[in-house]
């Protein structure tokens, strides 16, 4: 590491003012702050120190979303040898999902990153670490089939539609991940419409399968087919057809715990979305006039993306609400209006993107009610202790 430092110690001066390359210098920048801590310190005035910074939160989410992945890698390769009827071992099945979602990452690393390069460059600014984690979270949000360079053009459209007009990472009011998915959801409905197909191949000449189309859970809910519906537990641990990241409740609540544990995301909005989806879940059982209604309430909390929106999305610090009390509602809508969009429009089953994006949209005017409300009941209690000194 030291002959590594040494090296671009020696290459900084070209990239620096007055360098051959002193345009580049914000990607210089970026790669030797990722490799290395910078040496910039402050020099004058009081401030507050912390071991947390940017960098460091993004690398617990991104630690926090390893289980997630790793399962979701599995999972692809299961559910290709459960299509074609082989029985292969455990390595197998990670192997083969492994090499069907790793080039969906790297792609939209790629695309993600060069977008974050060049506007740092134009507009001569750092190249902040935002992107790790949402560089990642798009590939986790839609199916493992969905063309690479699908995958390019909604991550070059979150980024700079979702990010840079506003001014980049910090300054946005949609959460990026989610904006690519419903990029892709409204431009090519047909890669995202709950139909998942699972790769396949020709063995030794012999057709296999020549293409599986694995509906799942809530695409089985919407047509009313429950006769198919997978066993709760079967859709608590994941092993079900789906977009790579969602499946798996126990591996979402593995990265919930970390985290909580790490103080990066909101225990309250977790709760609280869970709490929404439940509520509005009992509500609609009381009716039952269609099979969304029919399911038991809790369904709605393994079903879809409803656990990896409100563990990894919902909190996202830059679109949720800032204030305590504001985190409380903002959580509890998100569940609310995910069941809502599930059961009263099951012609979209997965309302819980719609319902995260609307919500970031209403988040500053969550917290601007409530610091007013706040504000009011601190005039009134200083109005009567007035009176009562006079």
């Amino acid at each position: 590491m030291k002959a590594l430092h040494n090296l671009l110690e020696k290459i900084k001066p070209q990239f620096e003012k007055g360098g051959r390359l002193e345009k580049f210098y914000r990607t210089f920048e970026a790669f030797e702050t990722f490799l290395f801590v910078g040496g910039n310190v402050t020099k004058r005035g009081s401030h507050i120190r912390d071991a947390i910074d940017m960098k460091r939160t993004m690398f617990h989410v991104v630690i926090a979303l390893m289980p997630v992945m790793l399962f979701g890698m599995w999972n692809v390769g299961y559910q290709h040898y459960n299509a074609i009827g082989l029985e292969v071992d455990l390595i197998d099945q990670f192997l083969f999902g492994l090499i069907r979602v790793l080039p969906l990452i790297v792609v939209s690393y790629a695309s993600g990153l060069a977008v974050e390069f060049i506007f740092a460059t134009i507009r001569d600014h750092e190249v902040n670490e935002g992107f790790l984690v949402s560089g990642l979270l798009i590939p986790l949000v839609i199916p493992v089939t969905t063309p690479l360079w699908m995958v390019a053009l909604a991550t070059i459209f979150a980024v700079i539609i979702g990010k840079e007009v506003f001014g980049g990472t910090g300054m946005n009011i949609l959460n990026p991940a989610l904006l690519a998915r419903a990029f892709l959801f409204f431009a090519y409905p047909s890669y995202l419409s709950g139909e998942v197909w699972i790769y396949t191949q020709v063995q030794e000449g012999q057709a296999l399968v020549d293409g599986f189309s694995g509906a799942t859970p809530l695409a089985l809910l919407a047509s009313g087919e429950l006769q198919y519906l997978p066993s709760a537990m079967e859709m608590f641990l994941g092993n079900i057809p789906g977009s790579i990241g969602e499946t798996s409740t126990v591996a979402v609540l593995l990265g919930a715990l970390v985290l909580v544990a790490t103080g990066v995301g909101s225990l309250r909005i977790m709760l609280t979305v869970v709490a929404g989806g439940l509520f509005t879940g009992l509500l609609f059982n009381l009716f039952a006039t269609n099979p969304f209604m029919e399911i038991p309430a809790y369904y709605h909390l393994i079903l879809g993306g409803f656990a990896f929106g409100a563990v990894f999305m919902a909190t996202d610090p830059v679109t949720a609400s800032q204030t305590g009390t504001g985190k409380y509602i903002y959580g509890f809508l998100i569940g609310v209006i995910t069941v809502l969009i599930r059961v009263v429009n099951p012609a979209y089953p997965e309302g819980m993107m719609l319902a995260i994006l609307f919500m970031n949209v209403f988040a500053p005017l969550i917290d601007h009610y409530v610091v007013q409300a706040n504000a009011k009941r601190r005039l009134r209690r200083l109005k009567n202790a007035q009176v009562k000194l006079s």
